[in-house]
């Protein structure tokens, strides 16, 4: 759906990916909902597949996670888009870490510092939950690949759970399974 928007879209473009980098703890993926409410549910700039597919690709790629942000922005509004959606995602959350690690480096033995870094855990796992589930569910239903996705879906979080196997070898399975039909 490509296209080019207008001044004040891409300015809300830029906010809105702005805003959501200071609530992305635990990376960008985590606040993939959000961004899938903004511009599929709100905006409609994108279906469910074409966001579904530009986290797919993004994550494919070799590289850090924070790639799918560009190329949902590429998606919107061609390169002018991705600029304004990496920028917004990556400006405020760098600056913010930055001077947060400086600032809790010189006070690691805090109180406070321990307590607010034992928090964000449980934080962070949730918010990639929430990323995880909605991603999952335009296969799960879909009764075509409902039972393909849920098992692929448990198979996953099983190996996930009890080996320390990298994660690029449960991507190619999910790939070739995808590939053949499986999914």
């Amino acid at each position: 759906m490509m296209s080019t928007l207008p001044l004040a879209d891409l300015v809300d473009l830029f906010l809105r990916f702005l805003m959501l980098s200071l609530l992305s703890i635990g990376g960008a993926m985590s606040t993939a909902p959000e961004m899938h409410r903004f511009l599929v549910a709100e905006r409609g700039w994108l279906d469910d597949a074409e966001f579904t597919t530009a986290i797919a690709l993004a994550q494919a790629a070799p590289g850090p996670n924070v790639l799918f942000v560009p190329v949902l922005g590429f998606q919107v509004a061609g390169v002018v888009g991705a600029a304004a959606a990496l920028v917004g995602i990556l400006l405020p959350s760098t600056l913010l870490s930055l001077g947060v690690s400086r600032w809790g480096a010189q006070r690691r033995d805090a109180p406070v510092v321990r307590a607010f870094t034992a928090g964000l855990a449980p934080v962070s796992v949730g918010l990639v939950f929430a990323t995880g589930w909605l991603l999952s569910l335009p296969f799960i239903a879909a009764p075509d690949h409902r039972l393909g996705a849920l098992a692929l879906i448990a198979a996953t979080m099983a190996v996930t759970l009890k080996t320390r196997l990298a994660p690029i070898w449960m991507i190619v399975v999910g790939a070739t399974a995808g590939a053949l039909g499986g999914v």
